[in-house]
């Protein structure tokens, strides 16, 4: 095992977040990998200092480290303030949003045996944030440049957003989807899009999308596309079928939450957001802040995305040790939380930090 202790910025976030982070940099360390925790606050408990969710000095421990672990942070609604994942999604142009849906044996789901990677591209599509207010100047003079260019008239009461999928971001995020896939020993990689519909922005896509695949021809690596309200089928129908699916990121979003789904849902579904300079591993549920303070959230998905951040850092051993002892707890049903039981009021359900108990005495077994 390496002795390199690895400097990571380690963001414990808000609501529930420092529970679930001090659970999963317990059960890291327990892995006998050797961490230099560069410790960083962001969220609402910072705003008061700050000004802002997302201080500066933040962003520059993750660009100086390289590597970032964090928890879920609150997104007031109706505040001024945007997402800090969105924000440093751009800021560090983490532009690949890497989502496992795996079934561990005991957690309740339909369905068994699912192993499905999720890559979503993070900054382009109609999640571009290029938006016109219905009534504002904006979209009035937007409508009707469309209508000089010869498009059928919007209505003018539209509220308008802009579309743009462009050959470089889909080049960067399918070469990431078929490297990942080479890397972790997949299979095939599936492209989807609504080309049969939007020829000019899918269309792009799914083009630009094939001939990458032919760069990987000799690679081992499968390739096919899917029409995405075909795929949501197919998913529900036979996800056996699938392997690493590679999306824009409208429909990146909706298929890795239905993937979630497939798996029992966001308590065991961990994230990673992956750039070219640095990477932020996070679990995909929320802050929970009516739970904060009381020792009773699910550390498991933070956990996981620990287990992803050891791959990341190519500690594959400690990785595979640490989800083979999660995957251990969660079959056992004994040091799992309330959300893991058949009956969310069972009184044997434990907190998070005797979850984080039970994975390192998994570890040590």
């Amino acid at each position: 095992m390496s002795q390199k202790a690895y400097r990571v910025t380690l963001i414990p976030g808000d609501g529930t977040g420092p529970e679930i982070s001090e659970a999963t940099r317990r059960v890291l360390e327990a892995t006998g990998v050797r961490f230099d925790w560069d410790v960083q606050y962001a969220g609402t408990d910072v705003m008061d200092e700050y000004g802002t969710p997302l201080p500066d000095h933040v962003l520059a421990s993750i660009r100086a480290n390289k590597v970032a672990i964090k928890g879920p942070i609150t997104t007031p609604v109706g505040t001024g303030f945007r997402s800090v994942n969105v924000a440093l999604r751009k800021e560090l142009d983490l532009y690949m949003c890497l989502r496992p849906c795996k079934t561990y044996k005991g957690v309740r789901s339909r369905y068994e045996d699912i192993d499905l990677i999720v890559v979503r591209e993070n900054h382009e599509d109609l999640y571009a944030g290029i938006e016109f207010e219905q009534g504002s100047s904006e979209a009035r003079k937007l409508i009707d440049f469309l209508t000089d260019l010869g498009a059928p008239r919007i209505r003018e009461d539209s509220g308008i957003s802009i579309k743009p999928i462009s050959i470089t971001g889909t080049q960067r995020i399918v070469r990431a989807a078929f490297d990942y896939a080479i890397k972790n020993g997949r299979k095939k990689v599936t492209a989807v899009h609504k080309a049969n519909i939007m020829k000019f922005s899918d269309g792009l896509f799914l083009r630009t999308a094939r001939e990458v695949a032919e760069e990987y021809a000799d690679s081992g690596i499968e390739f096919e596309d899917r029409i995405v309200d075909n795929m949501s089928m197919q998913l529900v129908q036979k996800p056996e079928l699938y392997d690493v699916l590679v999306l824009p990121n409208l429909y990146g979003d909706i298929i890795s939450d239905l993937g979630a789904g497939l798996i029992g849902g966001l308590g065991v579904a961990p994230g990673g957001n992956i750039g070219d300079e640095a990477a932020v591993f996070e679990p995909t549920h929320g802050s929970a802040p009516k739970y904060a303070g009381q020792n009773k959230v699910n550390p498991m998905a933070m956990m996981l995305s620990g287990m992803l951040m050891l791959r990341h850092l190519e500690e594959m051993e400690a990785a595979d040790r640490l989800e083979a002892a999660i995957a251990a707890v969660i079959e056992e049903g004994k040091n799992v939380t309330y959300d893991m039981k058949e009956s969310r009021d069972d009184p044997s359900a434990v907190g998070t930090s005797k979850v984080a108990e039970g994975v390192i005495e998994k570890l040590g077994a």
